[in-house]
């Protein structure tokens, strides 16, 4: 291998955190021709880890570094979401989140690439294309070693799991959740639940943010967030919550209704 072309590859490496996957396709972009990537990798700089997706030899990566190529390679909007999201953002300790289980999310038109999946990350990863809340809205930066990726705020990753329920994510570990989330901003809140597509994700959002009496559910305008018409059935067997016309477990009940 040449000296410009070593110089290339400790240029990229040192400019490039450690612990992310590098796309051929991004680096082709940057001036890495793939006739130049597989001489790095037949030098042992570059090692791949499915069509078009190499690591430097020798790192350690996890999911994270995937997503972060993802979000800073492709402009994805896939993040980590929901019961994951807490978990990272610190709000769910009590739970049984013990990462082996990553809850992703993303927009319906964009996939997660075959090398993503394929690879083992040692996490049982969980992918949703969803459009019920806008793409890139409500979202928070985490710092994973010695690079950030996005993930979704504590606001929006709650109505994730509320999205998922009943089917993928329990009820009554939502309410567990929400009664951990005191501090949530109402300002978000209001905007994400305005933009909401999900009647079900809103109406359970304020049943239970109401059965929690959460002081910042109190500054919500109700009266500009679309709560849909007619009756949603949540559970089958459960009990009715005339206001907000759904059905929910009846373990879910507060005692005034």
């Amino acid at each position: 291998m040449n000296t410009n072309s070593i110089s290339k590859i400790n240029k990229l490496l040192q400019t490039h955190p450690p612990g992310i996957v590098l796309l051929s396709c991004w680096l082709a972009q940057k001036g890495y021709s793939l006739d130049l990537q597989k001489r790095y990798r037949k030098s042992n700089w570059l090692k791949s880890i499915g069509t078009g997706a190499m690591i430097r030899s020798g790192d350690d990566v996890g999911y994270d570094g995937a997503i972060y190529a993802l979000q800073e390679q492709l402009s994805y909007s896939i993040h980590p979401g929901g019961r994951t999201a807490l978990s990272l953002l610190g709000k769910a300790h009590y739970l049984d989140l013990a990462a082996k289980k990553v809850i992703l999310f993303g927009n319906p038109n964009e996939k997660l690439p075959t090398w993503f999946k394929n690879y083992d990350w040692g996490q049982d990863l969980h992918y949703h294309g969803s459009s019920f809340l806008p793409a890139n809205f409500g979202l928070t930066t985490l710092d994973v070693k010695t690079f950030s990726i996005k993930i979704s705020s504590a606001e929006r990753a709650i109505m994730e799991c509320l999205y998922l329920a009943p089917e993928k994510q329990d009820l009554l570990e939502c309410y567990e959740l929400m009664e951990g989330l005191t501090t949530l901003r109402p300002k978000l809140v209001q905007k994400l639940l305005e933009q909401c597509r999900s009647v079900k994700v809103k109406r359970l959002f304020l049943f239970m943010a109401e059965k929690a009496e959460h002081t910042w559910a109190k500054h919500l305008n109700q009266d500009i967030i679309d709560l849909g018409r007619g009756k949603r059935s949540i559970v089958k067997n459960g009990i009715y919550i005339p206001y907000y016309k759904i059905t929910v477990p009846e373990k879910l009940i507060v005692n005034d209704y």
